[in-house]
């Protein structure tokens, strides 16, 4: 009797672990089956087998209350009720790593067909990105050209250029001459360290008269995502360097901060300012002279295009060179392969007092 009831309990056991196999390996997201097909990082694998009215795109930002997100929101709406598609975008209240992981986290748990994420560190979302690619969910990004983890890593156009175009701005504003110091919001950042090492490199090759601070280190001063802390680290910058002449901030929150700085040590029409944020919310200082030029992309247009990218993927769309995402600047994209595959489109925009006004967002 004994030898009975054990085989008995073999028996359901098998059962049970084949039923968890199963389990595992069905996927939650779009119907797709690319779990058990081979490659994780294959677009094809990843076709859904549900009518697109059926889909729900999860958009991540690194902090849903900041002025550049809800431009992206515009984009990203706009994108959801042109093609039918439900598409919802949230993000951590501030810009925190974990917070983020965990939004990741939870829109995967809620099983989205895809997801377009916008990294504050790369890194620490990789294994949520992975956990979503096992279960069938798309995974595109924006910001991330290092990226494992995603399918494509849509980019307005190439670091290099973006960092170069920041520069040669500042070199304008500078005379070409004299010490300045670069913010990023993050070094965990991958495009900000690529955009402050770009400008690095643009000054060495064409402004020798001018110098970086720190002996060159890069970046000078991290404002973590936060106009008080730009305000605070550019304070101690310029007080330590009475003969600065120029200052770039890279995150959207790093020029409010050091013009704030500018303004407060007497120093507007002394050290020129060349920064990346929405044109709204630098108006006033843009308008006074404190900030020289904002050098952006539209965050909206950049939400249009990384979702419509998702879309494609899941109704089964080979994305080629020269693909059209439907929006302006990212009609004919390039595709760079490095860490991942990145679309480069031609969509930079170019602020300053003559021209603000041309741009409410």
């Amino acid at each position: 009797m004994k030898k009975f009831f054990a085989m008995v309990l073999m028996v359901v056991m098998m059962f049970a672990m084949v039923a968890c196999s199963n389990e595992e390996t069905s996927g939650t997201g779009n119907g797709s089956t690319s779990s058990g097909n081979g490659d994780l990082l294959d677009p094809a694998n990843y076709k859904s087998d549900k009518d697109k009215s059926e889909w729900t795109i999860g958009v991540v930002t690194k902090d849903n209350t900041a002025a550049w997100f809800k431009r992206m929101k515009v984009g990203v709406d706009r994108y959801g009720k042109e093609m039918n598609i439900k598409v919802i975008q949230k993000g951590p209240a501030n810009a925190d790593a974990a917070s983020q992981v965990q939004v990741i986290d939870d829109l995967i748990a809620q099983g989205v067909d895809a997801l377009a994420v916008v990294p504050i560190d790369p890194g620490a979302i990789e294994a949520s990105l992975e956990n979503a690619l096992s279960k069938g969910i798309v995974v595109v990004t924006h910001e991330a050209s290092n990226q494992k983890n995603t399918l494509f890593d849509v980019e307005a156009f190439t670091s290099e250029d973006f960092g170069a175009k920041i520069m040669d701005s500042l070199a304008e504003a500078m005379g070409e001459a004299g010490k300045y110091a670069v913010m990023v919001g993050y070094t965990t950042s991958t495009t900000h360290m690529e955009y402050a090492n770009a400008q690095k490199a643009r000054q060495e090759e064409a402004f020798k008269d001018m110098e970086l601070i720190n002996n060159g280190e890069v970046p000078s001063a991290e404002s973590e995502e936060s106009v008080d802390v730009a305000y605070e680290k550019a304070k101690q910058i310029l007080k330590a360097n009475p003969d600065l002449k120029g200052f770039t901030g890279v995150a959207s929150t790093d020029s409010p901060g050091i013009a704030n700085a500018v303004e407060e040590l007497g120093l507007s029409g002394k050290v020129s300012i060349v920064g990346v944020g929405t044109p709204n919310e630098f108006s006033n200082y843009v308008k006074a002279g404190t900030i020289n030029k904002l050098l952006l992309w539209d965050p909206a247009d950049a939400g249009y295009a990384m979702v419509s990218v998702a879309a494609k993927i899941l109704a089964g769309e080979e994305i080629t060179e020269g693909a059209d995402l439907g929006i302006k600047g990212y009609e004919s994209v390039k595709i760079v392969k490095g860490a991942n595959k990145t679309l480069i489109g031609n969509a930079p925009l170019e602020i300053t007092k003559e021209n603000i006004d041309q741009y409410d967002f």
